[in-house]
């Protein structure tokens, strides 16, 4: 099975789990007072509508989409935009894997990896914009 295939297949699982976004964020803003302070003005409700968006363009990506729209949120999460510094995403992506690994029971060793590798590719432009 393709990495890209495994990743949709695991996040239709977590999608399913009621508390799946609200749990990524209590971990995601538990992993840094740096991360928490981002967040301190945010509507979470609309953040985590961005947040399922998100992930679907990285996985997206993977397959080989256009990158235009993760050149987009690389350019307003850059230095002159939201001034996300990339050491975050790597926080971004352990608390997700950590919130997969939650909820979806069915996710072992080789899909967790399929997520870091498949998301990767996307952070990766993301980042190159900071």
């Amino acid at each position: 099975m393709k990495p890209t295939d495994r990743v949709m297949q695991s996040y239709g699982r977590c999608c399913a789990s009621a508390s799946f976004f609200d749990d990524f964020y209590v971990n995601f803003l538990a992993s840094s007072p740096m991360v928490r302070e981002k967040f301190v003005q945010t509507d979470m409700a609309a953040q985590k509508h961005l947040l399922r968006a998100g992930i679907l363009n990285l996985v997206l990506f993977a397959r080989g989409m256009p990158d235009t729209k993760l050149k987009a949120l690389g350019q307003s999460h850059s230095r002159s935009g939201f001034d996300i510094r990339p050491e975050l995403y790597d926080l971004w992506l352990a608390a997700l894997l950590r919130t997969v690994g939650e909820h979806d029971e069915a996710a072992g060793k080789e899909d967790l990896q399929a997520w870091r590798e498949v998301l990767g590719k996307g952070i990766d432009v993301i980042k190159s914009y900071y």
